[in-house]
Order: structure tokens, then sequence, then C-alpha cells
């Protein structure tokens, strides 16, 4: 068994929980499509405040291998696609927003 990080769903639920939503679960299809093929390493790299964070938060809480979220997707777009399936893989988040916040 390996060790997992980043294998919790807080973070997308507190952006499902927010006023402004936007469902862009369209990534994990796109995400899915790639898993197995020499394009594996993805790399979420977007301007500042396009929701890099809400994308990796989304990310891991689908992937995630400790805890069941396959009820946070729920009538979101991925729940309509042929790879809806909620699957256990190995996710690394490394954020630096933090860092940015106190050296900015």
């Amino acid at each position: 068994m390996g060790i997992y990080l980043n294998s919790s769903s807080i973070g997308f639920k507190r952006s499902l929980n927010s006023e402004i939503y936007v469902d862009k679960t369209g990534l994990i299809e796109k995400t899915n499509a790639l898993l197995d093929t020499e394009q594996k390493f993805i790399c979420v790299s977007r301007p500042r405040r396009f929701g890099k964070s809400m994308a990796v938060n989304m990310l891991s809480a689908y992937y995630a291998c400790g805890e069941d979220s396959s009820a946070l997707f729920d009538g979101l777009t991925i729940s309509h696609t042929a790879s809806e399936s909620v699957q256990c893989n190995q996710s690394q988040h490394a954020g630096f927003s933090e860092h940015d916040a106190q050296h900015g």
C-alpha cells in the first residue's frame, strides 16, 4: 500500500458550498483519458486567480483513496459521462499560494 498525499475532499467541499461555483468537472474526463498514457503527469498551470487551487482540490477529491467522495460529484458534469466512476489514484498537490501571500 502506498502513501497518498492530499487524500481529503475538504477543499472541494468548500468550493461546492460557495455562493459562486462553476462546474469544471469536465477536466476529470480529460484527466482520465491521460492516466495510462505517457502524458499521465499533469501540471495545472493557469494565470493568477483563475481557479488552479479549486481545480486541483477537485481532482484530489475525485481521485482520493482515503474516503468515498462520489456523492460530491452527483449532479455535476462528470456524473453524466462514461468516466463517472470515482477512481483511487495517487495524486500530489504542491501549493505555493501560502508562500506567495507571505513573500508576495
